[in-house]
């Protein structure tokens, strides 16, 4: 069997994918100054033509694409292709005001199939494997971009979506389900309900899980390999890039592989919006070069994480990305100091007495900001008594201003009073004026 879902292209040598980087990169840029007039303006700003673009470093003469230009260019502005040449549509979930669109053309969704069929190899699924696609299956691109990459690669699938949690057990145990697609906190959601029906799924049919959609943690992981008793692999992308398929965790664990043949990564800072050097921590841009309906340039994701050129002992030669734990814009300010939701999430599973249903909670009195965190504790805790609880409060509170710096109320919540995720967590409620 073999080793890649496309050989000549995971194994590139670095030079080859370089070059043909560049002759997508010249095409799109070309592509978009003469079709979207959106582009065309804010070259003519920057004082960039298309034929300025004679090698992969002139990238950073081309201005940035950000999210308030997708909504201001609401719904079609910046599409390259007449409407009817646009064979779907998708948008983006959880945002306020106008959503963020995205079309595909045939080819498009062809292209997307075969980035899907390559997550999913890397994961280790195989066209013998029931796949249940428990993403949600409208607007929202993570459901429909699974499906077409586990039906690209010719695997069984169960298009499940996402919620009736007690069903999607039901499912796994009458069809024989070998790999789940979600949400990383919906997976944790499904292990929680088949507990209390007292099924355990570590005993069942299930052997891999492919989850993205949401920041996860390193812990978050071990977690869902620990309770669900699978490989727990991951799928990076964004609705701006097409869905997932962006980028793919591989066998080491130890980054993802971006899909280099279809987008030039950058990472910047995000205060100065200088080219960072490859290996330091900073806000990803990406590029698409082989999207025909609406492909962007230099788009400010606000992931933060760093890129890596080097030997995978999986042998793929693409460059790798470290997982992202957090996104510039998800940074909270408390009292002067940044915090990021998964560095209390880090802590919170650090913590074995606790489970990973947990709300940021900040607010206001006077002139400071007020962190509390709502935690709950695993079921049998609640049985050994308030002593127990207040103990484990105050240590999650210790954690937390020993590593983060910050002063935290804890509280130890009732079981099940923590709204449970279907799709993307709601983490932090943030009730500051």
């Amino acid at each position: 069997m073999k080793k890649y879902w496309d050989e000549k292209t995971e194994s590139m040598p670095e030079a080859d994918l370089r070059t043909l980087q560049l002759k997508y990169l010249k095409q799109t840029v070309a592509r978009v100054y003469e079709k979207v007039p959106f582009y065309r303006i804010k070259f003519d700003e920057y004082g960039v033509a298309p034929e300025d673009i004679q090698s992969l470093e002139d990238i950073s003469r081309l201005p940035f694409t950000i999210k308030s230009d997708l909504r201001e260019n609401y719904p079609f502005g910046l599409f390259s292709i007449p409407k009817q040449d646009c064979i779907r549509i998708h948008a983006s979930s959880g945002t306020t005001g106008k959503p963020i669109t995205g079309g595909y053309t045939r080819n498009d969704m062809l292209q997307w199939g075969e980035l899907m069929a390559r997550t999913l190899w890397a994961a280790g699924v195989r066209p013998s494997d029931i796949c249940q696609n428990a993403y949600n299956m409208g607007l929202f691109t993570g459901g429909m971009g699974f499906l077409a990459g586990a039906e690209t690669l010719g695997a069984t699938v169960v298009p499940s979506g996402s919620g009736q949690t007690e069903r999607q057990i039901i499912l796994i145990k009458d069809f024989g389900t070998t790999v789940i697609f979600s949400t990383p906190s919906y997976a944790l959601t499904i292990a929680e309900k088949a507990s209390e029906l007292g099924i355990n799924l570590r005993d069942s049919s299930l052997r891999v899980g492919v989850f993205g959609a949401e920041p996860w943690s390193e812990e978050m992981r071990r977690e869902i390999e620990e309770r669900l008793g699978i490989k727990a692999m991951e799928s990076y992308g964004l609705t701006e890039m097409g869905g997932p398929g962006v980028a793919f965790g591989c066998s080491e664990k130890s980054g993802l592989h971006i899909n280099e043949d279809h987008y030039i990564a950058e990472i910047i800072d995000p205060v100065t919006e200088e080219p960072l050097p490859m290996g330091e921590e900073g806000e990803l841009v990406l590029t698409s070069i082989q999207r025909e309906a609406m492909p962007l340039i230099r788009y400010r994701v606000r992931d933060l994480t760093r890129l890596r050129r080097e030997s995978c002992g999986c042998g793929r030669t693409l460059l790798k990305m470290e997982r992202v734990a957090a996104r510039s814009d998800d940074m909270l300010i408390v009292n002067g100091v940044n915090l990021f939701p998964s560095q209390i999430e880090s802590i919170l599973l650090e913590i074995p007495e606790v489970s990973p249903q947990y709300v940021i909670i900040v607010s206001k009195k006077g002139y400071l900001d007020r962190l509390a965190i709502d935690v709950e504790a695993r079921r049998e805790i609640y049985a050994l008594g308030d002593a127990k609880l207040k103990e484990i409060e105050a240590k999650i509170q210790s954690r937390i201003k020993g590593t983060i710096g910050l002063s935290a109320r804890v509280r130890i919540v009732p079981y099940k009073v923590i709204e449970r995720s279907e799709g993307k967590a709601k983490r932090v409620i943030d009730q500051r004026p």
